[in-house]
């Protein structure tokens, strides 16, 4: 199946006879791989039998096609019923003439294949070696040796070249050379790069490596099959010191077409039929699919894909080494024998069915175009048979040199091929070099021996994600966190931890001793990073190693010579390939030539066993896992028949996908989780964050793959690129058909609002569909697999991921209309598990949708809730309201008269922060006492609640016509069910009515904090936003509540200041802080004695008048803010520009203290003022930035 994956094939004297050369692998349990490398020739048919069959089969072929011309022809006898032009109804007569087998005019060929099996990818010298093999038979000349004698002393005495070494062998003409790079050098490869370079050009090349590197599903299509092997080849040979891990079938049999249903990570090969256009090419899932069509210069990338580090420098290096071997890096789409096939691509009529991919030339001549073209072939044949003798064609090759010259110049060529193949290979090395050169700084060794960790290796943490993604470059973020991700990373890193109680894997060994050099070269701080992009260093002397080992040749194997045969057999016949003697084959060598093949096996043990140990790292389950998969491509590649795979073996393989899917799901969700947990218990004062906004938005893209893989396994009928998608829109379809037959009661009586309380916001609808409509409606997403992602994203946030894919899958009928019995999704009891995990999620919060989507419009609702038994309900003036959040806000909004609710929609204004909310103080009815306010956003459902407590109007409270108000998230009633336990803890919220009520001694009987408390509470204030800046600064929450918060600095100091304040006055005036600061204000503008100290003075000097500006720019502020909010502005500013702990003593020093506070005042105190001071201090540092609703105008 693999040396002929088309069948066999049957060609006639007008057909092209083409040599025909590719190479296949094969992937054992173990992770080893074997390499076949396949000759295919044509050879003529002698019995007589056959012939006759043929023609019989052809006239039964020509008879139907002359019952439906228009019918395609329902006989695929490769190249004979190939040219048929399908559909074309212009005569039999072309049916006839093209497509016929007379036995009398045509002989009739068939193919046939020689293979050998090796296990290192020696691809140029099996081809030699091959290729003189198949002229031995066609030549005229009988080969100096039986065909035995060569086959013999290649499986049997010729070595394997040891590590660093050339070995020169013979084939049946010439001798061959090939060569291993040593211990410290980049692993064999054999192929090509040029022609992956020329086939796909390099910017394309970049692009697919990214994808592989980020295992996403990688598909290569081609009509050739060589080059789906160069190609595959090619790009995994240049991710070392990394190893694709996942499934890797290079050419995929089209028996064996359902394993692109596989719901993991691969790299296949898919053999295109001529003409076949992509779009009909029906596959399973796009969504995470890189589709790369090698012939036509073509690739399609998933969506949302990140990076390569340094992408424009990294090209412009690999351009350069390109570029001195005279390649072109935009590729060529002319390159090696390519063209003819291409130009068929444009021009149907010429059809070149030339397969091989490594005949090199450089330009496309004339003969190049027309040499074994059908069309060309059919003339001769045509010319031929009416008796005109056009045994020669006029158009003849360019033939200028001499055989001598040819060879020369084929073994330069071939010297280019590997240096050009070194040289790329180093500068892609060279950047994982200095990407990775101080991973090891951050494995984790936990384990004390191998046993331990083996068995634990599913719970262990192994590489600190987080301290190494915080010591990358900023532009390497994203691709980064993704990869660290992967596989093949955690396959890496595994195999560095076992290195301590094993031979290292040799990838890794020459992957070390290159950052050791580095280390010993360049001599930086280990830790520093740099995006500064560095070149490779090691070209030239990679090229000269390999150039000295082919021109000196360090071993030479033993001659081919004669075997001890039977005579007569074996006999010589000019273009048959013999039967070859199969007893002289089965046997090795019995004389002094043990050493050859006892080395050659002892090494190739070696070679499969540290092949073996590379897979030893992954843990049991995973390695099972991935075995399995192995195994069943194993098996179904090597059975004959593959139209009979009945459904229980499809379900077997497919069964152990389920299982894999259900695990990745476990393990996603864990992660998710405990990274999430972890950073919120941060917020809470236990140790240390792990977890940053990229790396949760990486798992959370991540989660999406997932999903989208889970839903493309086992689809029966593939509509768009989202899988996910394409269900949602049918249920959604059904519901809404559903909907319109009967309105449902239910909706209605959600928008009931709760009497008990007064004034709330109406229930939000609860729906799958109304979700998915708000997606639909964001004009910013162009694609399915785009409306997927966001509506996961959507869902996570509001808690109802689990929710709403259960919902979707309770509807069996639709389930089983799109999906196979095997496929994940009806498999009930993995189905339920699924689900559960997903449900585990709602135990955190997130705000992956908000944050993504940051320039979308957003409905949001707005109510006011006034204190109804203290004040009117509705105010006479005009109320106006302002929405801010991290992103933006909305300005000021007049309310409808009357009106307490409002919807208004505006940009994204992500998590909100505060609300400004006053009136113009017109009417009878002026005054208002706002209990709080509610803002919810339509979308995502978040409520914050903003409480305020006091009233708005003039000549009462503290006279303010407009508040500033704290918000704070709250938590939906569903999430009370999931248990106190595991929900996210509360974001610091506005200071509370009861509080406010207590500072402006509205009532009087609250207990007050005593001074001890009051201290604490500073402590911990300016504690919180020294912590806030610690944080990176993509983490930090909003400083807006750090500062004005319910324990925030702001009302620190007020307790501070109130604490011995003389506020309650006779007939019940009150007096307030800021009543005091005035008084200071007109103290320090009106004296001039301020010390005895010359600086001291000076310093005084200036505090003063620091301070009284800044109070006066407050006072005449064009706002109708009260004195508690003046008070609020006055220590956010001085927090701003540093110089609360300039002010404060001014304060204390000022005799106006003396009349407004008692004897134990706090701020009477030297001490505590001192100690005061000296934590106010450690703010100093920081730059802090104010929200601009804090001090909307006020200029200072």
């Amino acid at each position: 199946m693999l040396c002929m994956p088309k069948g066999l094939s049957f060609r006639t004297q007008t057909d092209n006879r083409d040599l025909q050369f590719h190479s296949f692998i094969i992937t054992r349990e173990d992770g080893s791989r074997t390499y076949g490398f396949v000759l295919t020739f044509y050879e003529e048919v002698t019995s007589k039998q056959i012939c006759t069959a043929m023609q019989t089969l052809y006239q039964m072929h020509n008879a139907e096609q002359y019952s439906s011309v228009y019918a395609s022809s329902s006989c695929s006898m490769d190249s004979l019923a190939s040219s048929i032009d399908e559909g074309d109804a212009t005569s039999l007569a072309k049916i006839q003439q093209y497509n016929s087998y007379d036995i009398s005019r045509d002989t009739l060929y068939v193919s046939k294949c020689i293979c050998l099996i090796t296990p290192l990818p020696f691809m140029q010298a099996c081809k030699k070696f091959l290729i003189q093999l198949y002229k031995a038979v066609t030549s005229q000349q009988p080969p100096p040796l039986p065909l035995e004698s060569y086959i013999h002393n290649i499986l049997y005495e010729v070595p394997l070249p040891p590590l660093g070494r050339s070995l020169k062998f013979y084939g049946v003409y010439e001798p061959i050379v090939c060569q291993r790079p040593g211990p410290s050098e980049l692993p064999l490869s054999d192929y090509p790069l040029r022609e992956a370079f020329e086939l796909l050009g390099l910017e394309n090349l970049v692009q697919v490596f990214t994808c592989v590197l980020l295992e996403m599903q990688i598909l290569l299509y081609s009509q050739d099959y060589q080059r789906l092997m160069t190609v595959a080849e090619g790009i995994t040979t240049l991710l070392f010191p990394f190893q694709w891990q996942h499934v890797y079938v290079p050419i995929l049999p089209a028996s064996l077409l359902h394993f692109l249903d596989a719901p993991v990570p691969y790299l296949m090969g898919l053999q295109s039929k001529e003409g076949t256009d992509r779009s009909k090419l029906e596959l399973p899932q796009e969504a995470n699919l890189c589709f790369v069509d090698i012939d036509n210069h073509f690739i399609e990338l998933p969506e949302e894909l990140p990076q390569f580090p340094n992408k424009l420098e990294f090209i412009q290096e690999i351009s350069e080494v390109l570029l001195q071997f005279g390649i072109p890096p935009e590729g060529n789409l002319h390159c090696s024998e390519s063209a003819t096939k291409l130009k068929n691509l444009v021009l149907n009529d010429l059809v070149n069915d030339k397969k091989n991919g490594n005949i090199p030339s450089n330009t496309i001549n004339m003969y190049e175009l027309l040499k074994g073209n059908e069309t060309i072939a059919r003339l001769q044949a045509l010319a031929k048979r009416t008796g005109v003798m056009v045994e020669k064609m006029t158009i003849t090759a360019p033939v200028a040199e001499k055989e001598r010259d040819v060879k020369l110049q084929c073994e330069e060529e071939e010297l280019r091929d590997y240096k050009l193949n070194v040289q790329l290979r180093e500068v892609f090395a060279n950047r994982f070099t200095q990407m990775f050169a101080d991973y090891e700084s951050f494995v984790i060794q936990a384990a004390q021996d191998m046993e331990s960790w083996l068995t634990n290796r599913e719970q262990m943490q192994n590489f600190d994600k987080a301290s190494f993604l915080s010591d990358q470059p900023e532009p390497y973020l994203p691709f980064l966190s993704h990869f660290i991700e992967t596989q093949m990373f955690a396959t890496f890193i595994d195999n560095k931890i076992m290195s301590q109680w094993e031979e290292k894997d040799a990838f890794l060994r020459v992957f070390d001793s290159r950052i050791e050099k580095i280390r010993l070269y360049n001599v930086r701080a280990p830790a520093l990073r740099t995006s500064i992009y560095q070149k490779c260093s090691t070209l030239k002397e990679a090229a000269q190693s390999i150039e000295q080992r082919l021109m000196k040749i360090d071993h030479t194997a033993i001659h081919p010579h004669l075997l001890d045969m039977k005579i007569g057999q074996g006999k010589y016949e000019q273009g048959f390939f013999p039967k070859l003697q199969s007893d002289v084959l089965v046997t090795g060598p019995t004389n002094n030539n043990r050493w050859a093949s006892r080395s050659a096996t002892t090494q190739r043990r070696k070679d499969r066993l540290s092949q073996h140990s590379e897979h030893i790292g992954l843990d049991n389950d995973l390695r099972e896992k991935y075995m399995q998969e192995a195994r069943s491509l194993g098996k179904n590649l090597r059975q004959p028949k593959l139209s009979d795979l009945s459904p229980a073996v499809i379900a077997q393989t497919n069964w152990k996908f389920v299982e894999g899917l259900l695990k990745e799901c476990r393990m996603k969700t864990k992660r998710m989780l405990v990274e999430k947990m972890g950073h919120e218990a941060i917020e809470l004062g236990h140790g240390e964050a792990n977890i940053t906004g990229l790396e949760e938005n990486t798992l959370i893209a991540s989660l999406c793959d997932l999903l989208e893989r889970i839903w493309s396994h086992g689809l029966q009928v593939k509509q768009g690129k989202s899988a996910l998608w394409s269900h949602l829109l049918q249920y959604q379809e059904r519901e809404e058909k559903q909907e319109h037959m009967a309105e449902s009661p239910v909706a209605l009586g959600l928008e009931r609002r709760k009497s008990d309380t007064g004034i709330t916001l109406p229930t939000l609808r609860v729906s799958l569909t109304h979700d998915m409509r708000h997606i639909q409606n964001m004009s910013e997403i162009k694609t399915d697999v785009g409306r997927a992602r966001a509506w996961i994203r959507l869902s996570l946030e509001k808690k109802l991921l689990s929710q709403h894919l259960k919902q979707l899958l309770s509807n069996q009928a639709l389930t089983k209309k799109l999906y196979k019995r095997y496929a994940f999704l009806r498999c009930e009891e993995e189905r339920e598990q699924f689900l559960y995990h997903l449900l585990s999620l709602n135990a955190v919060d997130y705000f992956c949708f908000t944050s993504v989507f940051t320039t979308i419009m957003i409905p949001y609702r707005t109510v006011i809730i006034p204190i109804k038994k203290l004040s009117n309900a509705i105010t006479t003036s005009n109320p106006w309201i302002c929405v801010s959040g991290e992103l933006g806000d909305t300005g000021v909004m007049q309310i409808p008269k009357n009106l307490l609710e409002m919807t208004f929609e505006c940009q994204n204004l992500g998590k909100l922060t505060t609300v400004q909310i006053g009136h113009d103080n017109s009417g009878l009815l002026a005054k208002w006492l706002v209990d709080c306010v509610m803002v919810r956003s339509e979308i995502t459902g978040h409520t914050y609640k903003f409480p305020c407590g006091r009233w708005l109007g003039k000549g009462v409270d503290d006279g303010s016509l407009e508040r500033i108000l704290i918000g704070e998230l709250i938590t939906s009633m569903s999430d009370e069910d999931l248990g106190k336990q595991c929900r996210t803890p509360p974001q610091q919220k506005s200071p509370t009515t009861a509080r406010r009520l207590s500072i402006t001694s509205l009532t009087g009987k609250n207990t007050k904090p005593n001074a001890g408390q009051i201290q604490e509470g500073i402590g911990e204030a300016v504690n919180n936003i020294v912590k806030h800046f610690h944080k990176p600064e993509k983490e930090r929450g909003s400083l807006t509540i750090l500062l004005c918060g319910e324990n925030g600095l702001v009302a620190a100091l007020e307790q501070v200041f109130h604490h011995g304040f003389k506020s309650a006055r006779i007939f019940h005036k009150n007096v307030f802080i800021w009543d005091f600061i005035e008084k200071a204000v007109a103290y320090f503008e009106t004296t001039d004695h301020y010390g005895d100290n010359e600086e001291d003075i000076l310093l005084q000097r200036s505090s003063c008048k620091t301070f009284c500006h800044y109070v006066n720019a407050i006072s005449t502020a064009p706002r109708n803010i009260g004195k508690d909010g003046k008070f609020q502005i006055l220590v956010c500013l001085g927090t701003r520009d540093h110089f609360l702990p300039q002010w404060i003593p001014l304060l204390a020093e000022c005799p106006a203290i003396t009349r407004m506070y008692e004897e134990n005042a706090l701020l009477r105190d030297r001490m505590t003022v001192n100690s005061l001071l000296r934590v106010l201090q450690t703010l100093q540092d920081f730059n802090i930035i104010l929200e601009g609703s804090l001090i909307k105008g006020v200029d200072v």
